[in-house]
């Protein structure tokens, strides 16, 4: 069966919630959302959801500021790496399409963002081509 682009917000719902589940059962980003700092799922998920579709369909759904609710997490970079590769895959696995690659572009971008601003990522490797 072949892929569609994300179109609207049932998209965005279903890439959420299978991102989420992956994240869940991922050995490395499990224990931080679960364990240090314990998310209500049933209350998170319809706010990233309100996330994606403001950064993918301007909708302004949402509201708020995302980066200094993660600046106390224990996160290095192999946190962000295992989540940007997570997100891309569930991505692939769901959808084909320019929406699809705006959103793997974004959790990349947001990614780098808050590793810069956390003091992960000097700021020299953003600056070198990236070979695909």
């Amino acid at each position: 069966m072949a892929k569609t682009d994300i179109q609207n917000e049932d998209d965005i719902k279903t890439l959420v919630h299978a991102f989420y589940d992956k994240v869940n059962r991922d050995e490395l980003l499990s224990p931080i959302f679960n364990e240090v700092v314990k998310v209500n799922w049933e209350e998170h998920l319809p706010l990233l959801c309100r996330f994606w579709s403001t950064l993918l369909f301007r909708t302004m759904t949402f509201e708020g500021r995302p980066f200094p609710k993660h600046v106390p997490l224990p996160v290095q970079r192999e946190h962000f790496t295992r989540w940007v590769s997570l997100f891309v895959e569930t991505v692939d696995d769901l959808f084909s399409g320019a929406k699809a690659e705006e959103a793997k572009n974004f959790a990349r971008s947001i990614a780098d963002t808050f590793q810069l601003r956390m003091g992960l990522l000097d700021p020299a490797i953003l600056m070198k081509p990236q070979s695909k």
